[in-house]
């Protein structure tokens, strides 16, 4: 039996089992059909509340747990992504309307979490440091309790097992909330491997959810620590309920990622490379390049080429055939990257390829005669839009990709290497990929944003995992009791 063929999960959350929820439940639609592939439980805040206690309950049993027995289930987490892709690929690319390799690489990437994840649990986890008294003294990482993870719907599997696998093997309960237009990939999936993995009742629970989910977890008092993924707007909020309650918060946010383009770079591949970046996953990503800046003696070639690569991809059902774009996943997203086209049109800019829409199957779209104003270069468009710029000098070129409040990840491409890298070093960036698109993540690496973009590296690496989801203990230790004057 494949991982998802059990119907136990239908209509329910996963919270100590899978249960009936007192948010109801809510249908899984599949965006290119409008189907209804299941449905699955949605927490409120009373489920939040019974999760929460539950969670802490469980977590101090979970902590003492030998460091062999939670890589154990970490590594059979992420055997079962591995073994069962042909199985979940079509779940992924269903619910979240990516193609076939857009799934293959979640269940990927979703697999070596949990590896990595893994070898965290025997990490060294302090250091002794020296004292002015007879005295062994340690500084040493603790769990922080239980991590409240709140994650989006774009790539949902990856942007939740990130924070859930580290969490977990540093010896933290989880409450999860996935987007309830994705809540199989980005949450139920998860509960579902875990479980055949045999981690302990109580560990792990999965709330599906809207905003007035995510609040009641931000705002409970028994969980110290949120890792949220999402819009800048949303993070915002995040930050700031979190902040009032002293608690800390993991954002990653938006961005509007530049490829900046030199006049040396090969262009052919500059092309093939800038197309990737803006129109993968239909541009709903974090990292999609939402800015190309190419240098004005090969920005005519540059634009007729992407035009050309634009109209020769084909959109459509990417269960059904095979296409290089799917659906938006909302009527409400592709009216929002429609607005910005057209304003962008509105303000002067020229559509050059796509504008244009069936359903929620967006063409992917190139703009021309922009400006810094340009509402679709200004601003995150989360959709399949590629506004080009020109340049004259590297100092205009600097100066052009570091004109935002985001500050994501940044691509330069050119035959000189250390030219980018002088470039680069110009630019403020969490990512910086030289002679490579701005899209890009591996488990191992560390991610994270700088400005609007969010809080800096909270995931990927061992050090960003155990800064985040672990806290720094003073602890001393002597044979007797020293006397005081008192």
């Amino acid at each position: 039996m494949t991982l998802l063929d059990d119907t136990s999960w239908h209509g329910k959350v996963f919270s100590d089992g899978w249960t009936t929820s007192s948010g109801g439940d809510a249908p899984v639609r599949e965006p290119a059909t409008g189907d209804e592939l299941a449905r699955t439980g949605i927490g409120d805040a009373a489920d939040v509340d019974r999760a929460v206690r539950s969670a802490q309950q469980a977590q101090t049993g979970w902590a003492r747990t030998s460091f062999e027995e939670r890589a154990a289930i970490l590594r059979a987490a992420g055997r079962v992504f591995e073994e069962q892709v042909d199985h979940l690929r079509d779940w992924i690319v269903r619910e979240t309307g990516g193609i076939p390799p857009k799934a293959d690489l979640e269940l990927h990437i979703a697999a070596q979490e949990c590896f990595e994840a893994a070898a965290l649990t025997s990490q060294p986890l302090g250091e002794i440091i020296p004292s002015a008294q007879p005295r062994l003294s340690l500084a040493r990482r603790r769990p922080v309790g239980v991590v409240g993870v709140i994650s989006p719907f774009n790539f949902p599997l990856i942007l939740s097992i990130r924070s859930v696998a580290p969490a977990l093997a540093l010896g933290n309960a989880v409450v999860l909330k996935p987007d309830a237009r994705t809540s199989v990939a980005g949450g139920l999936l998860i509960a579902r491997a875990f479980e055949e993995a045999g981690l302990p009742q109580g560990v792990l629970h999965v709330l599906p959810g809207g905003a007035e989910t995510g609040a009641a977890l931000v705002e409970h008092p028994g969980v110290p620590v949120i890792s949220f993924t999402g819009s800048t707007a949303a993070g915002r909020k995040v930050g700031e309920a979190a902040g009032r309650l002293l608690k800390r918060a993991h954002l990653e946010l938006g961005g509007n990622s530049a490829l900046v383009v030199l006049d040396d770079a090969d262009l052919d591949l500059a092309v093939s490379a800038g197309a990737f970046g803006s129109f993968m996953h239909q541009g709903q990503i974090c990292m999609t390049t939402g800015r190309h800046l190419v240098h004005e003696s090969i920005a005519d070639e540059y634009v007729g080429r992407l035009v050309e690569h634009a109209q020769a991809l084909p959109v459509g059902d990417p269960f059904r055939e095979q296409v290089a774009l799917g659906p938006l996943i909302d009527a409400g997203q592709r009216d929002r990257v429609h607005a910005l086209v057209t304003a962008s049109v509105d303000a002067g800019a020229k559509v050059l390829a796509g504008g244009e829409f069936t359903e929620l199957f967006y063409r992917p779209t190139v703009l021309a005669d922009v400006t810094v104003d340009t509402p679709a270069y200004a601003q995150e468009v989360f959709g399949p839009v590629a506004p080009v710029m020109r340049f004259a000098t590297l100092d205009e070129a600097a100066a052009l990709a570091a004109n935002t409040e985001y500050g994501l990840s940044l691509g330069i491409l050119s035959r000189d290497v250390m030219k980018a890298y002088e470039l680069a070093e110009r630019i403020p960036s969490g990512i910086v990929h030289i002679n490579d698109q701005t899209v890009g993540d591996e488990a191992v690496a560390p991610f994270g944003g700088v400005a609007a973009s969010g809080t800096g590296s909270r995931f990927g690496g061992a050090a960003a995992n155990i800064d985040a989801f672990t806290d720094t203990q003073w602890l001393t230790l002597q044979a007797k009791i020293n006397p005081y004057p008192f």
